[in-house]
């Protein structure tokens, strides 16, 4: 049986229903924050080193570091003989949860390979960059680690991806999204999924 709990109403004075301690302490957190900062960063300016590196990266002369498995721009990969590694299988169009991929699958030519994709489309600005697309892909075709993290852009027309702009990233770099180097040993997916069913 489930029981009913009571609860208490809390009730408040009229300096605490005005809002105004609240309101000056988080002006005081941001006034604080900027003295801070400001010290440091004029103390930089001259030379003085600090015991806390600033917060603040001056873009686009420094760059954030970025983690391995950090989700940005999409690409494709290709094989070693150059073909792009999607088979048309679908899947990451099927997973997407925003319905941002389009693909148009077409016969290949290769004995081995059946499909291949004639048409292969990203909506970014429909994209939630969950990685749904990249843990679907059973080819490791689609990545998501091109390390751009400038996606502005001043028309709509330049967040529609297709497969050659996707292809041009491909030789980028060499770790994958869920591929983690741990300890100096690098674990891929498939070692996960083995290590599970055990």
């Amino acid at each position: 049986m489930i029981g009913v709990k009571q609860v208490r109403e809390v009730k408040l004075s009229a300096w605490q229903n005005t809002y105004y301690p609240e309101l000056i302490r988080g002006m005081w957190v941001t006034t604080k924050h900027f003295f801070v900062n400001f010290f440091r960063f004029c103390g930089r300016a001259v030379g003085i080193k600090t015991k806390r590196p600033l917060v603040t990266f001056q873009y686009p002369e420094e760059r954030r570091p970025i983690a391995p498995r950090w989700r940005g721009r999409h690409r494709l990969m290709l094989r070693p003989d150059g073909a792009p590694r999607c088979v048309a299988c679908m899947m990451c169009e099927t997973a997407c949860p925003d319905k941002c991929i389009y693909i148009t699958a077409g016969e290949s030519l290769d004995g081995r390979i059946e499909k291949y994709p004639v048409a292969f489309e990203i909506d970014l600005l429909r994209c939630c960059f969950c990685g749904m697309c990249v843990e679907a892909c059973p080819e490791d075709a689609i990545r998501m680690d091109s390390g751009y993290i400038d996606l502005g852009g001043m028309s709509r027309s330049e967040f529609y991806m297709d497969r050659d702009f996707m292809l041009k990233d491909s030789a980028l770099t060499t770790h994958s999204q869920y591929r983690g180097e741990l300890d100096g040993v690098v674990v891929t997916r498939v070692d996960l999924l083995a290590q599970a069913k055990h």
